[in-house]
């Protein structure tokens, strides 16, 4: 679980909504990650305030929130109201961010390498397949689930060596809303946010 947070934290960081094709949308926002990232990373180590805003500046306009989220709850979605639709996009949203900040501070741009885009750019979704290199040299299959809006492509999943995020965070989630119901989802995803703030 640890890897897939490390490399899905890349993944998060690598689509942007202004990029033209699937595979612009990696590369583009690769570079804006990088040069975000030179010469700040000991700063950013000590300092996860600003590490969280630097995550937020380049990842909100870039990240469809509603829908991955729709996604990850499922048919919990349909019975949710308004409100709890918007507080479970807000807490998940925050609660990325927070894990996948360690993340990022490993991400280096030459281990990243995306692959020739093989689908279809006419439809409304797409795969972008790329291969991050690990520490060990081992190459792990990175591949971006992209959605096309009215701005531009925006990222909402990634599937690592197999394993879909919007998947294993649906299933994850799922037992505790039938055990405990999407409210206590909500106030723990909260709660964490602001015990989290309260350490730091």
């Amino acid at each position: 679980m640890q890897k897939l947070f490390l490399l899905l934290s890349v993944g998060f960081l690598s689509a942007t909504a202004v990029a033209q094709s699937p595979n612009d949308v990696v590369r583009s926002a690769a570079d804006e990650l990088a040069a975000a990232l030179e010469g700040r990373k000991a700063e950013l180590e000590t300092n996860r305030d600003a590490l969280y805003v630097l995550i937020d500046k380049i990842l909100l306009p870039r990240f469809d929130r509603r829908y991955a989220a729709q996604l990850v709850l499922g048919r919990h979605w349909r019975t949710a109201s308004d409100k709890e639709r918007k507080e479970f996009i807000d807490a998940f949203y925050r609660s990325l961010v927070r894990k996948y900040g360690d993340g990022i501070l490993n991400y280096d741009q030459k281990n990243l390498e995306i692959l020739p885009f093989r689908g279809d750019a006419t439809q409304p979704r797409a795969t972008v397949k790329t291969l991050v290199k690990l520490d060990d040299g081992t190459e792990v299959p990175v591949n971006y689930g992209v959605v096309k809006r009215d701005s531009g492509w925006m990222m909402f999943d990634v599937t690592i060596e197999g394993i879909s995020y919007v998947r294993n965070f649906r299933t994850e989630l799922n037992a505790e809303i039938q055990a405990n119901g999407l409210r206590s989802v909500i106030d723990r995803l909260n709660g964490e946010h602001k015990t989290a703030s309260v350490a730091e």
